[in-house]
């Protein structure tokens, strides 16, 4: 067993493939110990719109054998924004919570990149870098879970103390594959991307966005979503050892509006 575990053994398994995993976090921290602020970003965002929800926190989630990216707070173009700057790293800010399938409703969040990631690829596991994503975790039926999902899941409880979702939604900004594209993750069927941009026409502007998470978890895993269990966002670059910086705008739960009869 301590052979199955050894370092070359989950350094492949979890390695880039398993680095997005929204629970299997080596350690859990804040951003910058000497600024609450910093991991308070988004916490009216996050207890929903209107919602004060000021206990509500980030925290910096890094991962075993990782170079953590750097988050800091800024205002950019008169808006608040988290900055992201990834030399060869990977780690991302998360927030645990718990929004059942009934109560589900839009994603609003936004994002400025200013460059790509040169040699980044999703669709690789040497490529799978992009200087943005928001990540949501999903709760489901594990005994589904195929006999490598549930090895890796396993693995990953073993390393982290945590297990593997039962699903993980990425929104992403690739280099090649078309906005709208779904890829799955070359190592698990259970991280599955959704391309909002492609290539480099949108660069260094703010890019809003109001995602229904019903309708692209159905797009990308063919079935109705379990309770969503955590949002992050990450920027990473370790798979092509190259750098980036990216800002992302709060990220807010908007509750759908019954339709009137």
């Amino acid at each position: 067993m301590s052979n199955f575990y050894s370092a070359n053994r989950w350094q492949g398994l979890l390695g880039a493939g398993l680095v997005g995993l929204l629970t299997a976090c080596a350690a859990v921290a804040p951003v910058d110990p000497a600024a609450d602020q910093d991991i308070a970003w988004g916490a009216a965002s996050l207890a929903g719109e209107g919602a004060t929800g000021s206990s509500v926190k980030w925290q910096h989630c890094t991962f075993p054998g990782k170079k953590p990216t750097l988050y800091r707070t800024a205002w950019l173009e008169g808006r608040r924004a988290i900055r992201s700057e990834s030399s060869s790293a990977a780690s991302m800010l998360r927030h645990s919570l718990r929004v059942e399938p009934a109560e589900m409703g839009k994603l609003r969040f936004s994002w400025k990149v200013p460059a790509l990631i040169e040699g980044a690829d999703l669709t690789q596991r040497d490529g799978d870098d992009s200087p943005v994503r928001v990540v949501l975790a999903f709760e489901g039926d594990r005994s589904s879970f195929s006999a490598k999902n549930a090895m890796l899941s396993e693995l990953a409880r073993a390393l982290t103390g945590e297990e593997l979702p039962y699903a993980t939604l990425m929104y992403v900004w690739g280099n090649h594959r078309a906005p709208g594209s779904i890829i799955i993750n070359p190592r698990t069927d259970r991280i599955r991307k959704l391309v909002l941009e492609s290539g480099p026409s949108q660069l260094n502007r703010w890019l809003d966005y109001e995602r229904d998470i019903r309708a692209d978890y159905e797009k990308a895993f063919g079935e109705a979503p379990g309770a969503l269990l955590a949002i992050g966002i990450m920027t990473d670059t370790d798979n092509t050892r190259g750098s980036t910086m990216a800002w992302y705008g709060p990220v807010t739960l908007v509750a759908d509006t019954p339709s009137k009869k």
